[in-house]
């Protein structure tokens, strides 16, 4: 589906035909940047105000400058403006893009910063179940490094670019990342967990994950159904031959349960428990 005609930058409203990025734009030069991807049904962002506080969190770490619209969270307004503009009124993804202003080359002159948000139809407004199970396996070839970087959606996203790459040429439809100590991380664009009986595992954000905005409001729906949660210890391969279920999450998707992993075969009753009551918190 085409991403739609009208474009947000710091707070102006551009024609997408029109615009254009500069070659030198620090994230196309030297990654220096970050993204955020929400999911909208309408002009109702799931999870907004989650989305934001990873933004500024990660902007911090990056030393940026915060624009007053993200600082103060009026941008969610010029966002729904631009839905409106564009006119959107169901399933959308939204992209938020920060960068550093130009200047410089590996070292800035200038902590100001920029951001551009795009907008995009998409099929479900809700959070729907796929159908059919996920067949995945893990990407070996280069291992995620744990740094204060591990947990942010920043514009370097080569790891992930290679790990889409294997996938596509063995014919699986995801990868799971490990990291520099061989333990799980995430998937290319999710967040992992296991279901073992009445227990819950996801790999901890020490060992390197992105802090899903998702994650957050599984291991939320784990502690209201009553599941046991573990998110604070290691996870490896092992852990998941043994798991009785596997799903993979993200803000757009919500949960995609997994059907295969080696030689391995899961269900999905959890996941459709899950999906019902995330629908239940997100569309309130």
């Amino acid at each position: 589906m085409a991403i739609n005609s009208f474009i947000l930058l710091n707070g102006e409203y551009f024609s997408r035909d029109e615009f254009g990025v500069s070659i030198s734009n620090r994230s196309f030069c030297y990654g220096d940047g970050l993204f955020e991807t929400m999911h909208c049904n309408g002009t109702e962002i799931q999870f907004f105000d989650d989305h934001l506080i990873r933004l500024k969190y990660g902007m911090n770490i990056l030393k940026m400058e915060i624009p007053y619209s993200i600082e103060s969270g009026n941008i969610k307004k010029e966002i729904i403006k631009l839905l409106h503009k564009n006119k959107l009124y169901q399933g959308v993804r939204i992209r938020l893009s920060v960068f550093r202003n130009n200047g410089g080359r590996y070292t800035p002159i200038t902590n100001l910063s920029s951001y551009i948000v795009e907008t995009e139809f998409i099929e479900n407004d809700l959070y729907k179940l796929n159908t059919k199970g996920l067949v995945i396996d893990t990407f070996p070839d280069i291992q995620k490094s744990i740094n204060l970087f591990s947990n942010l959606k920043t514009s370097n996203s080569l790891l992930y670019v290679m790990a889409g790459l294997y996938a596509s040429e063995r014919k699986i439809d995801d990868c799971i990342i490990i990291n520099e100590k061989g333990f799980i991380t995430e998937t290319i664009s999710s967040n992992i967990f296991l279901i073992k009986d009445k227990f819950i595992l996801t790999p901890p954000l020490s060992d390197g994950p992105v802090a899903g905005i998702m994650r957050k409001q599984i291991l939320r729906i784990a502690d209201m159904l009553q599941f046991r949660i573990y998110n604070e210890k290691s996870i490896t391969e092992k852990n998941i031959l043994d798991a009785d279920e596997l799903f993979i999450t993200n803000s757009i998707s919500g949960i995609k349960w997994v059907l295969a992993f080696k030689e391995k075969r899961f269900f999905n009753t959890t996941s459709k428990l899950f999906i019902d009551k995330l629908n239940e918190i997100a569309f309130k």
